[in-house]
């Protein structure tokens, strides 16, 4: 199995997605959108930040124990990580998601009709 987008709704007519490794393990789990359009928007924007190593902001839960959120170029929280054991295994948690999170297929689960994310785009006109 390679790696992959889920995306899926929860209770409000929201969404969520989760971005997973090839051997299933939940590598980055998102923020709560408020429709499925803006969750898709959203994986679009960890495919362009997550290759970025300054958009990774490297944490300590209160408990003391690593993890790490993936920001946006405009600073907005795009996921967060699990805790982790060791700072090394945070480090190896983001190269994970460098490594997967720009070629990850999306994989569907919400039950909602497909969105079309250029819907309502004009094109440009050459002259």
């Amino acid at each position: 199995m390679s790696a992959r987008y889920e995306l899926k709704a929860v209770p409000g007519h929201q969404f969520i997605f989760y971005l997973k490794a090839a051997n299933g393990e939940v590598i980055l789990a998102s923020e709560t959108y408020c429709s499925k359009t803006n969750a898709l928007q959203a994986i679009e924007s960890v495919r362009r930040s997550c290759t970025l190593d300054n958009r990774f902001e490297r944490k300590r839960s209160s408990h003391s124990q690593p993890f790490f959120i993936l920001r946006s170029a405009d600073d907005e929280i795009l996921g967060k990580s699990e805790t982790y054991a060791s700072e090394g295994a945070r480090e190896k948690g983001i190269r994970s998601v460098m490594k997967n999170g720009p070629v990850a297929s999306i994989r569907d689960l919400t039950g909602y009709p497909p969105v079309d994310l250029l819907a309502g785009v004009k094109p440009l006109l050459s002259s």
